[in-house]
């Protein structure tokens, strides 16, 4: 289990010392996801990319969701009313049809939820606008403590903005 601790830097040096301070502490570099305004360099920073910044994974699965609910709903009302002969193939096609809708909603949701912006970094959207860095860190639960303190001892201009609980664990 791991959580994802929410840090804002004032500016890019700022973020390239707390990184290396992170990186003393062990944290993994691909644990750590810089994010800031588009116009900026993030030059010697681990961005964070396109499962931090949007929806996508959020969507695939609010889309394999629904799209299995239609699918088996489909092939319920295929079943029932569109006898094949066969009891076993009639069936068979509640699950097939149940797997492709699962398939295809969790791929259109996601083309969708690639544009969205992640409803996770909405409350950052006003620092990272004035120019400010936001560093997710990924680390164990245990180890939350340790890196909060670290963190905040050795680096007074950087602001803790929270943990979130449900880290996943892809990517």
């Amino acid at each position: 289990m791991s959580r994802r601790i929410y840090w804002l830097l004032p500016d890019i040096e700022n973020a390239r010392r707390t990184v290396n301070d992170l990186l003393v502490a062990r944290v993994p570099v691909q644990h750590i996801h810089s994010f800031g305004r588009e116009d900026m360099s993030l030059a010697g920073l681990h961005p964070a990319n396109v499962f931090q910044t949007t929806d996508v994974i959020y969507a695939a699965e609010l889309g394999l969701l629904v799209g299995g609910t239609v699918g088996i709903v489909a092939g319920l009302l295929v079943a029932m009313y569109y006898p094949l002969g066969i009891d076993s193939l009639q069936w068979g096609v509640v699950g097939v049809l149940g797997v492709l809708g699962a398939l295809f909603g969790a791929w259109a949701s996601s083309m969708i939820g690639i544009s969205v912006p992640s409803h996770r970094l909405k409350r950052f959207e006003a620092a990272i606008g004035r120019g400010e860095i936001l560093l997710m860190v990924d680390v164990p639960v245990l180890q939350v403590k340790e890196i909060e303190e670290i963190l905040q001892a050795s680096h007074p201009e950087a602001r803790l903005q929270g943990e979130d609980p449900d880290t996943p664990v892809f990517p």
